[in-house]
């Protein structure tokens, strides 16, 4: 299929991109990357009168150490979690869940930004942003605001983003000693859409977790919070003790929906299994 006729419009700065959206009256589409708006107008999904390039604005592109945060710009491309340095130094998990995403093609094309709007619930950087507790930095006609990602994903291709309002940056805290990170996911193909996957950041001190945060991604309508089993880590080294107390504490963290082709129960399952996985693999980054 192809996509209904629309106008097309390369705003230069937010105001312009979000007067433009106002003036029609909300019939309207932002583009960023495109690997998601795209498939959708080809579909006939959407159907806007206009979309609004955003890719040459200048606020939404750039890396930049800010103090106690790291901002990403949010069209920085997926390639550049894996390339570049300041990510790769200060938002090591991003780094680490890059690989996972999709094929080279749409890593070159698609925008960090893009992927956290759009909100799959089996899509990787949503997991990552809210297991690094990162702050997404919103733009509406009446300002800017921060919302924390534990709030900005609602439901499944629901966020905080009210209609008209851009995505404009990502604020990551720097890692702090002795933090520890680990990334993997479970999928019939690399590149395919992940059965399960696990995003796992802590802070050891003396070999003691003092702070543990467990995302999960593809078990439920968002990137969902293992808040039993961080606390079943929590004030304890490592072992397997620990992690079979975590597993365990999944059955209270999870109520994924039955699929004809993968039920819940076996996807509990492999959240266990691949939970003990990233658990003992976590690796040192600060």
């Amino acid at each position: 299929m192809k996509s209904p006729a629309f106008e097309y419009m390369r705003a230069e700065s937010i105001a312009a991109a979000m007067t433009a959206y106002a003036e029609a009256d909300g019939d309207a589409v932002y583009l960023s990357g495109g690997h998601s708006v795209v498939p959708s107008l080809a579909l006939r999904l959407q159907a806007p009168a206009l979309m609004v390039d955003l890719s040459e604005i200048p606020t939404l592109s750039g890396i930049s150490l800010e103090g106690e945060w790291l901002r990403i710009g949010a069209m920085t491309r997926h390639v550049q979690a894996i390339t570049d340095p300041l990510i790769n130094k200060y938002a090591p998990l991003f780094s680490a869940a890059a690989p996972y995403v999709a094929h080279p093609a749409i890593r070159n094309r698609g925008t960090l930004g893009g992927s956290l709007a759009h909100a799959d619930p089996a899509s990787e950087f949503p997991a990552v942003a809210v297991a690094i507790r990162t702050e997404l930095e919103i733009a509406s006609p009446t300002g800017i605001r921060r919302v924390p990602a534990d709030e900005f994903f609602l439901d499944i291709y629901e966020t905080a983003i009210a209609p008209g309002e851009i995505l404009q940056a990502i604020y990551i805290p720097v890692p702090v000693a002795g933090q520890v990170i680990g990334f993997d996911e479970i999928a019939r193909r690399r590149g395919d859409y992940a059965m399960v996957g696990a995003a796992v950041q802590a802070v050891m001190t003396d070999s003691i977790v003092t702070d543990m945060s467990i995302s999960l991604f593809s078990v439920g309508d968002r990137p969902t919070r293992a808040a039993s089993a961080e606390v079943a880590l929590q004030g304890r080294v490592i072992d397997n003790a620990s992690i079979a107390d975590a597993q365990a504490a999944l059955s209270d963290d999870l109520s994924p929906t039955d699929d004809p082709q993968f039920p819940a129960h076996m996807r509990v399952l492999l959240a266990r299994v691949l939970l003990g996985r990233v658990l003992s693999n976590l690796k040192v980054v600060a």
